[in-house]
């Protein structure tokens, strides 16, 4: 933080201007995280809060599910779901992650608990927790990103920072180098065609590593006003992608809508304003169709095919729009999952175009 001198008077005064602006922007960014995982975690008693949804790779019938209550596995699509149970702390899940290489092994990143792992298809977890005690013991996991080349290098994004794996979990190292001015970190997005390229984003708008997580710098050019670029006051981020078929070209969802970069984040621009609803939740970029965009928010889901320009609703069958999370099947492109807060899991077989509502996520009786 820089400030122009102007005399101890002068320089006190807009020392504790901007320091109550950043405390202001904090409690703001945070209630709104808080807002979001408040809407992922609770329900409204007419049936269950999807807060993630995990599919396997290989298998389009192998679903993982995380609710209010616990984790949950359906091995059918969805016909029965079994709750997954041993070893695990009562902690919200907040998210979850299928090694792809591996798909038995699944990871599960709590809310005060840290990160576990099951080795088994979720029969059993254990904690993984070195490197993370003392730190991530009230924070939230937010989000698992996987080394395309090596599937034990995995990345968490949590709201104590980011953190690196190079062996699966067993140990975690803090990778922060360069955000001086943040804490939270809600998600990550990864450049598939360059793995050491990274980009965060944070409480203090959005950092890009180019060496793989140990060092990071501030891109926030179009984020925020040039008068407070050099600040930490930007806009908080909730979701990040980068586009496979174009990776320099770079999507940041915010708690102000979505903004997109043409120049790996070099330079932002805003788009999307026509979206009913700016605060998004979930955003995907469709893997069978290039340049086409998935968002989901508090009005449903919404649809691009020219990259952020226009949009489509895409809400039929839907009973509610508060969607939580939305997943694309890696086996069907033309599948697609959601999970709502307040009438459960939907299904959709041809792109979102409709979607059908699947049995409760529940056990057998």
């Amino acid at each position: 933080m820089r400030l122009a001198h102007a005399g101890w008077a002068g320089e006190k005064a807009a020392f504790l201007s901007i320091l109550m602006s950043l405390r202001m922007l904090r409690r703001r960014f945070l209630s709104a995280t808080l807002l979001l995982i408040a809407l992922a975690t609770s329900g409204c008693g007419r049936a269950d809060a999807i807060v993630v949804i995990a599919l396997h790779p290989a298998n389009p019938n192998i679903l993982y599910v995380a609710t209010n209550d616990y984790i949950y596995k359906t091995r059918d699509g969805g016909k029965t779901w079994e709750n997954l149970s041993k070893g695990m702390s009562h902690s919200r899940v907040i998210s979850m992650a299928v090694d792809p290489a591996y798909p038995a092994t699944v990871y599960a990143g709590t809310k005060g608990d840290a990160v576990f792992k099951s080795y088994d298809g979720g029969q059993r977890w254990v904690s993984l927790r070195a490197g993370l005690e003392d730190v991530t013991i009230t924070s939230v996991v937010n989000q698992f990103v996987f080394d395309p080349a090596e599937p034990a290098h995995i990345f968490v994004a949590t709201t104590m920072g980011v953190f690196e794996t190079q062996n699966a979990g067993e140990q975690w190292q803090k990778r922060m180098d360069g955000m001086k001015e943040v804490l939270m970190v809600v998600t990550l997005a990864l450049d598939p065609t360059r793995p050491q390229v990274m980009y965060a984003g944070t409480s203090g708008g959005v950092y890009k590593t180019v060496d793989g997580g140990k060092g990071w710098e501030k891109t926030n050019n179009g984020l925020v006003p040039p008068e407070v670029l050099k600040s930490s006051r930007a806009l908080g981020v909730t979701v990040m992608q980068v586009d496979p078929s174009a990776p320099d070209t770079v999507y940041a969802a915010t708690l102000n809508g979505i903004y997109r970069s043409w120049d790996q984040a070099q330079s932002w621009t805003r788009i999307a304003q026509s979206l009913p609803d700016q605060m998004i939740s979930a955003m995907l970029l469709d893997r069978g169709q290039p340049g086409t965009i998935y968002v989901a928010s508090r009005e449903g889901v919404h649809r691009s095919r020219d990259r952020g320009e226009t949009w489509q609703a895409l809400n039929q069958g839907l009973a509610t729009l508060n969607v939580r999370s939305l997943v694309q099947s890696q086996v069907d492109p033309k599948v697609w999952y959601v999970g709502t807060n307040g009438s459960g899991l939907y299904r959709s077989q041809d792109g979102g175009e409709s979607w059908t509502p699947m049995p409760p996520v529940k056990p057998a009786a």
